[in-house]
């Protein structure tokens, strides 16, 4: 009876998607059905936002979409016989096609995903699978592999099954054999010095002759020397909890087909935009709607890939295809792709049991997404999913929709400069009146703000994708560009890491993105002159206006994107916690550390007054550790000094200088994986569709303000171009 129920239900709603795609095209009639299909899915949503609701809901908004994009089709064209008018009226049309094709392969990846995964392992059971660790690594200093390389080794496994190895391709007998005296130099520096840094930590070292298809050929190269029945690969940044591998094997145990486990990138640090923007403690990080929500829909139909780290691989299945891929620089996706076409299998657990670091500044940033278009360009081009034998239909479109994602610098330049076309050039891309446009427009930007709230609402807050997407398409039109003329052109670049801002200033690459800003800024100008001008065609120049003031209020929150921060601080801090000695001079007093990062540490110090220590005093703490340290005893010099509630309150900075101080180090901050998830949660907040607007524009406005004042005491003090550092100390 209830089956038969469901039926009748979705034959109902069949039916009326039916009717409101076909409806004739009247204004008044699309206006009752968007009207009625929006307050229909507001009321689903008050009620319930999972199951068959959930499900109705979101093909009640495809209806929407796919009337907007009937419309589109049969109503709006510029003719063909104007080409002034429909070139670029032709090309609009085709990037709102490929936007309509995107949220259909997203409402198919997403429609109902994994619901998290929780098997976990005991580290004493007989019979665990042997695991090498890889953490390769190319020109990252020491002390950033030596927290990685540490956590690594302390993670919560039988020791005599568990290896981890440094795969250094900054070492390689190519390197310090160049003609450049300096670069070799610095290759055979940094060869002794990871060596003996690998042994002190127990760990196995290995460079290799030439730097050959970079980090999969790295990585290749440590399979020729490993012989564990796992691979988990981690980057030099991303360094492991202690439960990372009890989280993970057991996989491997329950199905002897499967290749990868892969868990998501946890960051302590925030990325330029929320840096710049101050929303990382508040808002959900940007990689949290590809690993909380798509990667668990990518699972679903046993798509989820691999993403160079935080993963563990089986060996028999990476020699299948000859270890790792390397004809794409995303030597990840690509190595993922050709294991999923063998008809080996994936599981994604949704659980951080990795931090890292993400780019610091903005030029890392763009550089860092660069090579992730481009390598999904090359695997597109020359491993063409759609086509690609082995793969299940589902496999294909999800693979798709990776692939064809990074599309989206086209279509943000051509939404972006569509309006300047009518309102500089008179251009009229669309054969609509302004009450057709608004009417057919606004009623599918709201439903598709509806279904983008319904998949991802405490993942993505409304406007934040437009936002990374402008920041972005900038500069990655131009890489886009290269790789389609080229495919073969692009080579594996490495993502600064550990970097830092010591003083405020403008970007480097933020000179394009206040062009953009005045030039939208003179189409509200020009918007004013033709309602004035030609007050017959008022209602198209104000309907376009406000597509050029929508997109004004994305590209001045861009501004202050690009205006960088001061930022002392490499990584936020983890509640911790823990007793300690804090040692200075020939004194040793009880205290305790409140709070740890991979840097330094709050440290609390009860009945000592402001005079008893001062700032930059050199001194040490010791503190009971959950793995074996030999020397317990850790250098740290005291930045900060303020007064707490019984005593001091200590900012300090650690200064470690042989292994024990790491292992320190990383039993403080990565000794579990639920103080992360405990954060991570914190931020997943559905906002809400009205709310998230209001928020958007007071902080585009915020912004706005802030990049226009860099910009200003840019000039002020260096009398020229954008870059020059403003004032410390400014907004």
């Amino acid at each position: 009876m209830t089956k038969l129920i469901i039926g009748l239900i979705w034959g109902l709603v069949t039916l009326a998607v039916v009717v409101l795609i076909t409806l004739p095209i009247n204004l008044q009639a699309h206006l009752v059905a968007g009207a009625a299909v929006v307050g229909l899915m507001i009321l689903m949503k008050l009620f319930t936002r999972q199951g068959v609701w959930r499900q109705i809901a979101l093909a009640l908004g495809t209806s929407m979409v796919l009337r907007y994009a009937y419309w589109r089709t049969t109503n709006t064209l510029p003719p063909i016989n104007q080409p002034e008018d429909f070139i670029p009226g032709f090309l609009v049309y085709l990037a709102e096609m490929y936007s309509i094709f995107m949220l259909f392969l997203s409402l198919f990846v997403v429609m109902r995903p994994m619901a998290p995964r929780t098997l976990k392992v005991s580290s004493a059971e007989a019979d665990l699978p042997t695991v090498d660790v890889f953490v390769p690594s190319y020109n990252e200093d020491a002390s950033l592999l030596a927290t990685t390389l540490a956590s690594a080794k302390a993670m919560d496994y039988p020791p005599e099954k568990l290896t981890v190895w440094l795969l250094d391709d900054g070492g390689t007998l190519q390197k310090r054999n160049s003609d450049n005296l300096e670069a070799a130099h610095e290759a055979e520096a940094r060869y002794v010095e990871l060596q003996q840094l690998a042994a002190d930590l127990g760990c196995r070292y290995l460079t290799r002759e030439r730097n050959e298809h970079a980090k999969a050929g790295n990585m290749n190269n440590g399979l020729k020397h490993c012989t564990g029945d796992l691979v988990a690969v981690f980057d030099a940044d991303h360094a492991p909890a202690r439960d990372f591998l009890t989280y993970t094997v057991g996989y491997f145990k329950q199905d002897p087909k499967l290749f990868l486990v892969q868990t998501p990138h946890f960051f302590l640090n925030p990325d330029p935009v929320e840096r710049n923007l101050r929303t990382f403690e508040t808002m959900p990080s940007e990689n949290e709607m590809f690993y909380g929500i798509i990667q668990r829909g990518l699972d679903k139909w046993d798509a989820s890939f691999f993403c160079g780290s935080a993963a563990v691989l089986r060996r028999e299945a990476l020699e299948t295809t000859g270890g790792f891929s390397g004809v794409s620089i995303t030597e990840d996706a690509e190595t993922a792709l050709e294991l999923h076409a063998t008809g080996w299998s994936s599981v994604y657990v949704d659980r951080p049991l990795i931090a890292g670091l993400q780019p610091a500044t903005f030029t890392s940033f763009i550089g860092q997404r660069s090579r992730w278009a481009q390598g999904m360009y090359q695997i597109l081009r020359f491993r063409f999913p759609p086509g690609k034998r082995g793969l299940s239909i589902p496999q294909r479109l999800c693979y798709m929709s990776s692939t064809l994602f990074w599309f989206f610098p086209l279509t943000r330049w051509i939404f972006l400069l569509a309006p300047l076309c009518y309102l500089f050039f008179n251009l009229e891309i669309f054969t609509a009146s302004g009450a057709e446009f608004l009417a057919y427009t606004s009623s599918y930007m709201l439903v598709n703000l509806m279904m983008q709230n319904y998949l991802y609402g405490r993942f993505r807050w409304p406007w934040i994708s437009e936002l990374y997407e402008f920041v972005q398409a900038v500069y990655l039109l131009p890489a886009l560009i290269s790789v389609i003329l080229n495919p073969s052109k692009p080579t594996f670049k490495v993502t600064a890491k550990n970097e830092s801002l010591d003083e405020a200033r403008i970007s480097e690459l933020a000179r394009p993105f206040y062009i953009i800003f005045f030039v939208l800024l003179a189409g509200v100008f020009m918007t004013v002159w033709r309602i004035y001008s030609e007050p017959y065609k008022a209602d198209v120049a104000l309907v376009v206006g406000g597509w050029n003031l929508l997109n004004i209020l994305i590209a001045g929150c861009a501004l202050g994107v690009v205006s960088e921060r001061q930022e002392s601080r490499q990584s936020r801090r983890i509640d911790v916690k823990r007793r300690c000695e804090l040692i200075f001079g020939d004194r040793s007093v009880t205290a305790t550390i409140e709070d740890a990062s991979v840097g330094g540490a709050r440290i609390n110090v009860v009945g000592f007054k402001s005079q008893d220590i001062a700032r930059d005093t050199q001194c040490a703490i010791s503190f009971k550790t959950s793995i074996e340290v030999g020397d317990p005893v850790l250098p740290i010099t005291v930045r900060t000094v303020s007064a707490s509630a019984k005593g001091l309150s200590l900012g300090c900075r650690y200064h470690p200088v042989k292994a024990d101080h790491y292992r320190m180090i990383s039993d403080l901050v990565f000794v579990s994986s639920d103080q992360w998830a405990k954060f991570q949660w914190s931020r997943r907040v559905n906002i809400g569709i009205l709310r998230g607007t209001i928020w958007f524009v007071g902080l585009s406005v915020y912004q706005t303000g802030r990049g226009l004042g860099y910009l200003a005491q840019s000039f002020r003090r260096s009398g020229s171009k954008p870059g020059a550092a403003p004032e410390k100390g400014a907004a």
